[in-house]
Parts: C-alpha cells; sequence; structure tokens
C-alpha cells in the first residue's frame, strides 16, 4: 500500500515516460554478413507513459523517423534526448546523423533542435560524456567512433575529432563459440559498437566488433578530442566480437559481452590509468546448449549484486550473481516472451525490466526479484515495430 500510495504521488508530479528507438527504414545496401536487420517496422521514437505500480505502457504517440534511431541517449538533466540514426545516406562520405532533441518536462513530447552527420556510416551506439558537452558516436558500418560538441541549447555541432579503427580482422568462427554455431556476422570489417566514458570522464572506451578489440582513450573534455591510452586497446579471443560493456556501480569492474563468442569477460579496471585486466570469462548460456547465438545487451543491477546478459536466437536474458570480487556466478535464466532481444533496460526504479524483441515487433515486461535477481513475466506485452532501445524518463523528478 506504501508503495502504492509513493507511485500515485509521483504520477501526480509528473508522469514517467519511455522513449522506445526502432529500425524505421531499411537499409538499401545490406551486407551479407547482416543477418540481424529487421524490415524497418517501427515509425520512430515511439513515447510511452508508464505505470509505476504495474510496469504497463500506455502509448503517448510517435516522433517519426524514417532513418531508423535505433540508439537513443538521454542527458542527465532530463531535457534532451539524442538519437543514432543508422543510416548511410549523407554527404560525400555517405555518413549517418544524429539528432538532437528538446523534451517537454509537462508531457516529455519532443521537439527537434538539430541533426548531424555522425562522422561515419551506421551510427549505432550514443552516449553522453559525464560533462554533458559532448555527445560520442559509434558507426558501426563505418569503423569509427566520433566526438560531437553539444551546444548550450543541447544541440549538436559538428565533430571535434573522428577515430577510425585500424586493425586485423578477426576470424569467422569464434574462439569460443558453442558448437554447431553458424553465428557469423561482423568479421568482414571493422564495426565500432559501443562507445562509453568510464565514471570519471577521464578516460573513453569503445569496442570494434570485427578486430576482437577494447580500445581506450584520453579524453581531452575542454577540446573535445581522444588520444590513444597506454595501452592503447586490450585483445579479446579471436572471432568472439565485443559487442556492448558495462561498469560495475563501484566502477573498479567491467563487463564485456562478445556477440559471436556467446561470453561474458570480467575485467578489474584501473580508473586512474584507464587500463584492463581481464580475470574471468562465462558462458552467456546454459550448460549444454548447442547451435547459433548472438550475444546483445549486459547491464548489471543497481546494488551491483546481478548481470543480466541478452541471447538473442536462444531468446533469453542470462541472470548472473556477481560475488564481492565482481565474479560471475550463473543462476539462471528467463525467455523473452518475443524473438532477437536486442536490448533491454530497468525502469528508474529497478523493479521492472524491459525486453525490445526486435524481430517480434514487441517489448515485454518482467518484475525483478531484487533478492534473487530473478525475472517473472507481468503478462505485459507492448507493440512496437522493431523495436531496439528503451529508455527511461521520470517527469516527477526535477530537472
Amino acid at each position: 500500500m506504501a508503495g502504492l500510495l509513493m507511485a500515485q504521488s509521483a504520477e501526480a508530479k509528473g508522469p514517467l515516460m519511455a522513449y522506445v528507438g526502432t529500425f524505421s527504414s531499411p537499409l538499401r545496401d545490406v551486407l551479407p554478413t547482416q543477418v540481424d536487420l529487421p524490415p524497418g517496422n517501427g515509425r520512430g521514437i515511439h513515447l510511452f507513459q508508464v505505470d509505476r505500480t504495474t510496469g504497463a505502457m500506455t502509448p503517448r504517440g510517435v516522433y517519426k523517423l524514417g532513418t531508423s534511431p535505433s540508439c537513443l541517449a538521454l542527458n542527465a538533466a532530463g531535457t534532451r534526448l539524442y538519437s543514432a540514426n543508422e543510416t548511410d545516406r549523407v554527404g560525400e562520405g555517405n555518413e549517418g546523423t544524429v539528432s538532437a532533441f528538446t523534451i517537454n518536462r509537462a508531457d516529455g513530447q519532443l521537439k527537434l533542435l538539430n541533426t548531424v552527420p555522425s562522422g561515419g556510416a551506421g551510427p549505432t551506439y550514443v552516449s553522453v560524456h559525464p560533462s554533458a558537452r559532448f555527445l560520442l558516436v559509434a558507426n558501426y558500418f563505418g569503423g569509427s567512433v566520433a566526438v560531437l560538441p553539444i551546444l548550450p541549447d543541447g544541440g549538436l555541432s559538428a565533430a571535434t575529432d573522428v577515430k577510425m579503427d585500424v586493425g586485423t580482422l578477426g576470424p569467422k568462427k569464434a574462439t569460443n563459440a558453442p558448437p554447431g554455431t553458424f553465428a557469423f556476422s561482423g568479421h568482414d570489417r571493422t564495426h565500432a559498437h559501443m562507445i562509453q566514458a568510464d565514471p570519471s570522464g577521464r578516460f573513453v572506451l569503445h569496442v570494434d566488433l570485427g578486430l576482437d578489440r577494447i580500445f581506450v582513450w584520453k579524453f581531452d573534455d575542454q577540446k573535445g578530442v581522444l588520444t590513444p591510452n597506454d595501452p592503447p586497446a586490450i585483445s579479446l579471443p579471436p572471432g568472439d566480437g565485443p559487442r556492448h560493456f558495462f561498469f560495475h556501480p563501484n566502477g573498479r569492474r567491467f563487463y564485456s559481452i562478445q556477440e559471436e563468442g556467446s561470453n561474458i569477460v570480467m575485467f578489474d579496471y584501473d580508473a586512474q590509468k584507464g587500463r584492463l585486466a581481464a580475470r574471468q570469462a562465462v558462458s552467456s548460456l546454459p550448460p549444454g546448449f548447442a547451435g547459433s547465438n548472438f550475444c546483445s545487451e549486459i547491464m548489471v543491477s543497481s546494488d551491483g549484486r546481478f548481470l543480466y546478459a541478452g541471447n538473442r536466437l536462444h531468446d533469453s536474458i542470462a541472470i548472473f550473481s556477481v560475488s564481492a570480487t565482481g565474479a560471475l556466478t550463473y543462476i539462471g535464466e528467463e525467455w523473452t516472451r518475443g524473438n532477437y532481444p536486442r536490448s533491454f533496460n530497468f525502469d528508474p526504479t529497478g523493479q521492472f525490466l524491459y525486453s525490445c524483441n526486435q524481430r517480434g515487433d514487441n517489448l515485454a515486461v518482467f518484475r525483478v526479484d531484487r533478492k534473487t535477481g530473478g525475472l517473472t513475466f507481468t503478462g505485459h506485452y507492448t507493440p512496437v515495430g522493431n523495436p531496439s532501445i528503451i529508455v527511461f524518463l521520470d517527469l516527477a523528478k526535477p530537472d
């Protein structure tokens, strides 16, 4: 009852909003290895109001974009939203774009500020630097990362730095692939898949799936320039294909999920030097699994006790306990109730987990057991064409 009254009080002050990025138009020159691009059933950025007590979602409109806004990022103040538009149609260099939106704090509606080139083809990830002065972009098809200054009004300026990934491509068969796998998607060229600053903002890390490497950069937060760290990168097992990563809340542990190797590597992270040291590797799949699988998302609960990993084709979210040393122990899994979970996210309270089932054209909502880490399906489905990402904004909190 107390929780219900608190939720009702919060709703009276402002709604809890969810923004869902989608694939809204197919690329006309899809690579033969690009197995996960859907037909483009989304309509752009879909807006929802979230029920704080049940997790159910009610549509509140769509900001129509035909450029596949497949990744979204909010600024810390909750006043701006940024989208990576996964296209390759802009300018002579066939770049993608990134868009900036202002958010109406009364109802969560979006208004476009501007759209700028992303610094490469097919931008697949954006994140806001802790200084709030720069947007970091990973261009999957272009194999590059870029730094875009954020203007005083929240709009974006031209890139202050663009770095091209260079190195030797990994093999088509992942070192840690499960038996019988045909999973191959990204070892045909360089593919920057994710970029994010560490909690201090002094270092920026990005992964290249095709090179099987995690790059570490020193970041100049005045000029918006990336400089190679010492060492400049760390290698993963050949062919495993690092996709996403997540920092433990204590900032001393770092977890990388490999798309084709279907495994998770835990690193110790030296925040003073920006260095990674691998300490554990575990499969994202249950014992005995055989066949093809592509990993997707990875997240650690806000209390640092559990890690969650997405499996596409197996269509599950694997659950691990996290020890005091950061080591992982497999607990179990939960079926995502939909095909190809591209990503997932927790609501701001950590009570619910939302799975973006890309090929299933829906989001499924799960209640999180904070004591055991387990997931229980709530029965709530939300239809969205080719959902790729979901982010939340609590308008009951002051900006």
